[in-house]
């Protein structure tokens, strides 16, 4: 199994479309394609938008096979698993994907200010004891502020029941209404080719008899998040 991920690791140095900014390098100075994204590996001007955590980057591919005028981007610390997803594009030839491996924390570094247009969170890990880690969290949402663009999207997608009573809490108490809000998607939101992208966790999940919760959002211009109280958070976990 190690020898295998060495193998993608490997591989991956020679991909195009993978980028790996050392950590180093991103706290010292914005990485060379902030602010460039679009005119120095995309070639064009349209839309770009981020899944964060992507793992295999099924949901970057699917959106990218959707919309072929839009640019897409999977982030994710994982290389092993990014390898599929960056594989699977250059085998489709897939002109409008790109993966960048590094920390969500550090995203303020790879990308410039208003340069994304929408954000995807796909079953992100519910950090039910690490309160600052999820990534619908203040602290996250602070994160993604300077870089999207004024009122651009958010969609959360989990099957955590947990993670989205949270997400919707922190709507409720910053005042914002959800575009979409739904506890059973695919009861309520059925034949949407874009949220019928399922990654290989989604799956899992289904297979199991989960339901999967949905959360829409749009990300309000110079506004500073304000997080829960904890008891209120650990209440809701």
């Amino acid at each position: 199994m190690a020898k295998h991920k060495l193998q993608r690791f490997a591989e991956m140095e020679t991909f195009p479309n993978v980028f790996q900014p050392k950590l180093a390098e991103l706290m010292q100075d914005p990485y060379p394609n902030a602010g460039q994204w679009n005119s120095r590996y995309f070639g064009n001007n349209n839309p770009l938008v981020l899944e964060l955590g992507c793992g295999k980057g099924e949901y970057t591919v699917g959106l990218a096979r959707l919309y072929p005028d839009k640019n897409f981007i999977g982030i994710d610390i994982k290389g092993a698993r990014m390898w599929r997803g960056a594989k699977t594009a250059i085998d489709e030839q897939l002109a409008n994907v790109a993966f960048v491996r590094t920390k969500i924390d550090m995203i303020n570094a790879v990308f410039d200010a208003t340069e994304v247009d929408e954000i995807w969170i796909t079953f992100p890990d519910p950090q039910p004891r690490k309160l600052g880690k999820r990534l619908s969290s203040a602290k996250f949402l602070n994160y993604y502020r300077p870089i999207i663009k004024p009122n651009g999207i958010i969609h959360l997608k989990t099957d955590s029941a947990e993670l989205y009573l949270y997400t919707k809490a922190m709507l409720d108490l910053n005042k914002i209404e959800p575009m979409v809000s739904t506890q059973n998607l695919y009861a309520e939101l059925k034949n949407d080719p874009v949220l019928g992208i399922q990654t290989f966790y989604e799956k899992s999940f289904l297979s199991k008899g989960k339901t999967i919760n949905y959360l829409k959002f749009r990300m309000p211009e110079n506004y500073e998040w304000k997080e829960l109280a904890k008891e209120h958070q650990l209440a809701l976990y």
